[in-house]
């Protein structure tokens, strides 16, 4: 179902904060990347093909970092498919470090930066204490907050360190923007980090630059309900109490409350489903000389929706793996 939004707004404005252009772009871009392969049943069902999976946010799935982030709606995507995929480590009690969790999001994104996963890890750990272990769910809703709010982090740090140089909400340069280049978090030298910053303060400067911002920006209601409690704050506590704030998780949309996380009952089905595939297999396979080898199932894994970009590096893994098993062969020789 449409939404009544789209009737609110002028045609262009609706269609920019949708980001339906940097959609049409990149399909237009993989139709003609693939349009041999796509030849032979037609654009039409391209194109329906890929908007499906764009609904359905397995577009994500494999693509390069700048594509993944590209939109609010890609975010959410991409965190939800890396919830779903790895929630399992969490079931099972399973504590990584950054550098493992790391490695799970590159499975998802293979060039997915190292500073953005160090970044969400500090908001649990520390900056002392990078290298011990952290809970599957800590690091879900930290990565959560420092992935999705990236560019809000990064404005919210500058102000931060302004009013903890002593300047004045007046004098504080609220950014609206950001130049791309990722800001350090420490404060000042000659400042006491501890003390933190007057809340109310913050607070004043956060709802202005929620007002003016171009980018995603955490509910400043539910900021300032956040934010009430204290009357100073430290920016790791700030940062802490964004991504433990579970009307904050609400409103961004992306994933369960923390009670729920280990719970998806559409991807259960579909496990269940695939287990009792294996296990018809396993039963009625039929008995061997060669003992226990013989009872092992084939496995027929479901193919997952996806956009053309996954199929292109296949190939050019496939041609790569061809070229490395000739190698291989030779030097056997």
């Amino acid at each position: 179902m449409l939404s009544p939004e789209r009737l609110l707004l002028p045609g262009p404005e609706y269609l920019a904060q949708r980001h339906v252009l940097t959609y049409m772009e990149d399909a237009v871009s993989q139709l003609l990347e693939n349009r041999e392969d796509i030849s032979q049943y037609g654009i039409a069902r391209f194109f329906t093909e890929y908007f499906n999976s764009v609904r359905q946010g397995t577009h994500v799935l494999f693509r390069e970092f700048s594509f993944v982030q590209a939109t609010p709606h890609n975010r959410a995507s991409f965190l939800r498919t890396f919830w779903r995929c790895f929630r399992t480590v969490g079931k099972n009690g399973d504590l990584l470090t950054a550098q493992e969790y790391h490695c799970l999001l590159q499975l998802l994104c293979p060039d997915f930066p190292m500073e953005l996963t160090q970044k969400a890890a500090r908001i649990v750990l520390m900056d002392d204490a990078m290298d011990c272990l952290m809970s599957f769910s800590d690091f879900l809703f930290a990565f959560q907050i420092q992935f999705y709010y990236s560019e809000f982090l990064e404005s919210v740090a500058a102000i931060y360190q302004d009013l903890l140089a002593g300047k004045s909400p007046n004098t504080v340069i609220v950014p609206t923007s950001s130049s791309g280049q990722h800001r350090q978090r420490q404060p000042p030298n000659d400042c006491s980090p501890l003390d933190g910053v007057e809340t109310s303060l913050f607070y004043q400067c956060l709802e202005s630059l929620c007002d003016r911002s171009k980018y995603s920006c955490p509910p400043s209601a539910l900021v300032k309900e956040m934010l009430s409690s204290a009357q100073r704050l430290t920016f790791s506590g700030f940062l802490m109490a964004l991504a433990k704030h579970q009307g904050i998780n609400r409103a961004l949309g992306a994933l369960p409350d923390k009670g729920d996380l280990f719970l998806d009952p559409a991807m259960d089905q579909e496990l269940e489903k695939l287990v009792a595939q294996v296990s018809g297999l396993s039963i009625s396979a039929p008995a061997s000389s060669s003992g226990d080898a013989a009872n092992l199932p084939v496995r027929n894994l479901p193919r997952i929706s996806s956009p053309w970009k996954p199929l292109h590096h296949r190939r050019k893994m496939d041609a790569e793996s061809e070229g490395s098993n000739e190698e291989t062969d030779s030097s056997e020789n």
